[in-house]
């Protein structure tokens, strides 16, 4: 028992300054972020300037290219916004792996309701690649011959200025990508509203802070602009076949082809369907786990921008003692306001998110949840994502369990960082 108590004190030592350590790390992150975010709108007022003096007459035909995988909840909607475009000239690929896909439903209405929009059905057959989107996005590809491109997730929801915001920076040959932050759009339910609210807040602090350290080296899925000649220059679409984050691979090696990647000022929609706390879990450790797998020591240091469960932690070691229970307590409030603050500096002063404003005072408890799924990623290496079971390995690269896959030797994937 002697020596029981000594060594408790030295653990009881270590939280401590584990508490201190993460209180001070998720104190800068805020800093990073709120410095990035200030830098970020003032160079979208700049942009937006530049995108609008652009003359119509000398806007690019453009080709959207739209992956559909099921009848997902307001797909009309979403896909009725990219028919709305108030732009010259565009047209809409859509892909899917079977004619029986419920989502070609939609898009003949859509056909019938904007005949004027020149639109297009690929059907690519099962998928022999190991990412079936990117499969898709291939035949899609192939089918049209176009030199600016976007490419756009069935979930997103955009304005009629869309096109209009994103495709003027792609006239300077030396961009090759433009991408766009996401609002998180809920359904009815505690968990969307929940998931929704964390879209709006964690995604974009981290891709400003990214942006600010290291320059924007990728794309963000949603709603990707991009020219054809700087996805050949990377060989082609393929060469992201491997990642389930194909989105983040294409961004990344554009930008080591020696092209830029622009953030857009514009902010796009991410609908999201009713869910149960087991559906958002899933989605988040999906996600963490790629992160994990295609940037690790990233994805460790992560660990250290949580706020909350340091200011837990450090009012857990203050049980029972009054002067370190305030220190504690002191921690735990300085905690909450700071993803307060991050709610209501990126959520509402960045995305215009409503909710982020509104329900700025539950962030905290998405950042807490947000570390235990953090945690959870360094077990397991088996993901489930649209019907499929796959196992991440090195690099981020992903393997299907049920199907096999293959491709051309020289499309086999080289090195990512």
């Amino acid at each position: 028992m002697a020596s029981a108590a000594p060594a408790w004190h030295v653990l009881r030592h270590l939280l401590w300054s584990i508490a201190l350590m993460g209180s001070l790390t998720s104190t800068v992150f805020l800093g990073m972020v709120l410095f990035a975010a200030v830098r970020y709108a003032m160079n979208c007022r700049t942009q937006r300037r530049r995108v609008l003096g652009v003359p119509l007459r000398d806007l690019p035909p453009i080709t959207i290219l739209k992956p559909l995988h099921g009848r997902e909840p307001r797909l009309e909607q979403n896909l009725e916004s990219f028919f709305r475009q108030d732009y010259p000239e565009f047209a809409i690929v859509f892909g899917a792996r079977s004619f029986d896909d419920q989502a070609l439903r939609v898009v003949d209405q859509l056909q019938a309701k904007y005949p004027q929009v020149p639109t297009r059905i690929v059907v690519s057959g099962e998928p022999s690649w190991p990412n079936a989107k990117v499969y898709s996005l291939s035949k899609m590809m192939a089918s049209c011959a176009g030199e600016f491109l976007v490419i756009s997730d069935s979930d997103v929801l955009v304005r009629p200025d869309f096109l209009r915001s994103v495709i003027p920076p792609l006239l300077n040959p030396k961009v090759g990508l433009v991408t766009c932050l996401y609002q998180g759009i809920p359904a009815r339910g505690f968990w969307s509203q929940f998931d929704a609210l964390g879209m709006s807040i964690e995604m974009p602090s981290g891709v400003l802070a990214a942006k600010m350290v290291d320059g924007m080296k990728f794309a963000l899925g949603a709603a990707m602009a991009v020219r054809r000649d700087a996805i050949e220059a990377i060989g082609g679409i393929r060469e992201t076949a491997y990642f389930y984050s194909d989105d983040f691979v294409l961004g990344n090696r554009i930008a080591g082809a020696g092209y830029e990647v622009v953030l857009s000022h514009y902010k796009v929609g991410h609908v999201l369907a009713s869910r149960s706390l087991r559906r958002t879990l899933g989605d988040q450790l999906r996600w963490m786990k790629s992160t994990r797998f295609s940037r690790p020591l990233g994805h460790v240091g992560s660990g250290l921008t949580y706020a909350v469960p340091f200011g837990l932690l450090a009012v857990s070691l203050g049980l029972g003692h009054s002067n370190h229970l305030r220190a504690g307590l002191e921690l735990f409030l300085m905690a909450w306001l700071n993803r307060m603050s991050l709610a209501l500096v990126v959520g509402w002063g960045i995305l215009r998110d409503r909710r982020s404003l509104r329900l700025c005072w539950l962030y905290p408890l998405r950042d807490l949840l947000g570390f235990g799924v953090w945690a959870a990623s360094f077990f397991g290496k088996t993901f489930f994502w649209r019907g499929e079971t796959y196992q991440f390995g090195d690099g981020g690269r992903i393997t299907p369990e049920q199907r096999p896959v293959s491709l051309p030797s020289d499309a086999l994937p080289h090195g990512h960082d």
